[in-house]
């Protein structure tokens, strides 16, 4: 199971500064192979214990960070994104490039993030549990950002481990798409399972 970040695992912003460049082509490429679009307007990016190492670095970095506290309130925001070994975290985009357009498709979009299903093999769908940090849907519209975690059954991660396919999809009303995860994106996510 991947350990949570602790301030010790952290560069300092002096030598992050150096490593940086090589810290984030390791970054990008290991986030190119945790990104599933599902249809033409959401994607799924998979986040993982360097992902989320890489999105405090670069907190720091912007904030000038470099208090202790600070480095917690970081490390605690972005700590409970890292997968714990059952489940697979992600976070949900919906991107719709042209702004008046946006608008209108979040209204119609609403529940979406509650639609999402992950599927290993031919077992049950999971249904994700939707962001827990704090509600991100009014009663007009939803977000074009949630954070979901699904939570695999041992029967699931035996299979999933053992190279069952895994489908994700939607099954919103105004929503309709899934796809099946690419060799190198289910071996990525076979890695968060150990």
């Amino acid at each position: 199971m991947p350990e949570k970040l602790k301030r010790e695992d952290l560069y300092s912003l002096e030598e992050y500064a150096r490593v940086r460049p090589e810290f984030r082509r390791k970054v990008m490429a290991h986030k190119k192979e945790r990104i599933v679009p599902i249809g033409p307007h959401v994607t799924l990016h998979f986040e993982s214990r360097l992902t989320m190492h890489y999105q405090v670095q670069e907190m720091l970095r912007a904030e000038r960070i470099f208090e202790p506290e600070g480095i917690q309130d970081e490390l605690d925001a972005y700590n409970p994104l890292i997968p714990e070994g059952s489940n697979w975290k992600a976070t949900l985009m919906v991107e719709y490039d042209d702004p008046e357009e946006r608008k209108q498709k979040l209204r119609e979009l609403k529940g979406i993030e509650r639609a999402v299903w992950i599927q290993v093999d031919d077992l049950p769908k999971v249904r994700p549990i939707a962001n827990e940090d704090l509600e991100r849907e009014t009663e007009d519209k939803t977000s074009s950002v949630h954070f979901l975690r699904f939570e695999l059954t041992p029967e699931m991660v035996a299979a999933a481990k053992q190279g069952a396919p895994v489908r994700v999809g939607i099954d919103h009303p105004r929503y309709t798409y899934e796809t099946t995860l690419s060799e190198p994106v289910r071996r990525s996510l076979v890695e968060d399972l150990h």
